[in-house]
């Protein structure tokens, strides 16, 4: 049976080993479509995502076509037109139009808002019919915030990112965003301290055996060198190419930080790196394109490098841990701190410093292990000739014997 291809499908598949379709478009988020192909649902969904390009409008959510769901022109319920003056969503809502939101990237405006708008909703308290998004400013206060980041405790990075992204609206209030706030209540609310050492650093035997897996000449193998040799993050590799090359360097501002405070790296371009590049086929304004020859986006390059390490047995390595990685490896050939920072775009010193430090533990300790050993002992496993401890002197008077 022939396979039909419809325009701006992609497919992946899921951790379950189940197949998703998503209508996907350069610029756009991607949105999954509803039911299996073949569907009405599927159909009519495609039909509605082609329309709402053609018209510039987002592409709507697949919920909207799954049967039994409410037309897309019936609002819910309980939803209220406006905020409420004077309430939390009114607040957030107010930041979402404000130069200092529009100031994030694009990936941080749109996690930013999914996070505050996620608060909304909420019950103030389990069965309560008032919710967070209308609890008045005057009540929102730090056992307001406290509640809400204990909401996701149990993943403490989502609570300290739900906390981060309610500390930005009330500082962007008390910067002269509005008149109404007086106070932060984030202000003594502390982050969850979370024991963790982040993303897996990629071994250099994990390295080779990727290598092993995707050959020269492979879009994998090309992504691979990429991300070790030049140290870069997965929203830049996505961008790079032949127009940010000059002669044997890479010249490119970071997407990280571009809004606040944009820099721009200059980066040699090794010879490892340059013979992978002339192997592989590769697009015009990106290196990395994909079968159709388009270049990935941010997300879908994420989970394509996800496809390719679980391919090469790898399943625990990611593509920010070859970052992780590259650093490592420098620091351990002896980069310095200032070196690491020109490298991989860092503005601090305490996260290259993460590294160097490692790096002179690591060689310290190499060279000083041995002294935990008292050479003048006999070997480990050795008996000894001589007792432990000598023998006890006696005094005269005890060892004397009567007669």
């Amino acid at each position: 049976m022939a396979t039909v291809r419809l325009r701006h499908v992609t497919q992946d598949r899921d951790r379950h080993g189940n197949v998703r379709h998503y209508f996907r478009v350069a610029g756009r988020p991607k949105v999954r479509l509803a039911g299996p192909p073949g569907s009405a649902a599927y159909a009519t969904h495609y039909a509605a995502c082609r329309a709402a390009l053609a018209s510039g409008e987002p592409c709507p959510p697949a919920r909207q076509f799954m049967p039994g769901a409410a037309s897309q022109a019936e609002p819910p319920a309980s939803a209220p037109a406006r905020p409420t003056p004077g309430t939390w969503r009114w607040l957030a809502t107010d930041y979402f139009r404000s130069a200092a939101f529009r100031a994030l990237g694009p990936t941080t405006q749109r996690t930013t808002r999914a996070k505050l708008e996620s608060t909304f909703d909420e019950a103030i308290a389990p069965g309560s019919e008032r919710t967070f998004g209308e609890m008045p400013l005057a009540k929102f206060g730090r056992q307001a915030v406290v509640v809400l980041r204990d909401r996701k405790s149990a993943f403490p990075e989502a609570a300290n990112n739900r906390l981060k992204s309610i500390r930005r609206v009330f500082r962007w209030a008390l910067g002269g965003g509005t008149d109404v706030v007086r106070v932060d209540p984030t202000r003594d609310v502390a982050r969850i301290r979370v024991a963790s050492l982040g993303f897996h650093t990629w071994t250099v035997g994990e390295v080779e055996a990727y290598r092993a897996h995707h050959p020269v000449g492979t879009t994998a193998r090309l992504a691979l060198e990429m991300l070790l040799l030049l140290g870069v993050r997965r929203s830049d590799v996505v961008r790079i190419g032949r127009q940010h090359r000059r002669g044997d360097t890479i010249r490119f501002v970071p997407v990280k930080g571009s809004r606040r405070a944009p820099q721009m790296l200059v980066l040699p371009i090794l010879p490892e790196l340059s013979a992978v590049i002339d192997a592989t086929r590769t697009g015009d304004l990106a290196y990395l394109v994909t079968a159709y020859g388009r270049p990935f986006s941010p997300a879908g390059f994420g989970n394509r490098f996800r496809a390719w390490c679980d391919a090469a047995g790898l399943r625990h390595c990611s593509a920010h841990g070859l970052r992780k990685a590259g650093a490592t490896i420098a620091a351990e050939n002896g980069a310095t701190t200032h070196q690491l920072m020109a490298i991989f775009g860092w503005r601090s010193f305490s996260e290259a410093e993460r590294y160097t430090k490692a790096a002179r533990q690591k060689s310290l300790a190499d060279g000083a292990m041995g002294l935990l050993i008292d050479r003048s002992a006999p070997e480990v496993g050795q008996a000894r000739t001589e007792p432990l401890e000598k023998p006890r002197k006696t005094s005269p008077s005890h060892s004397r014997i009567k007669r």
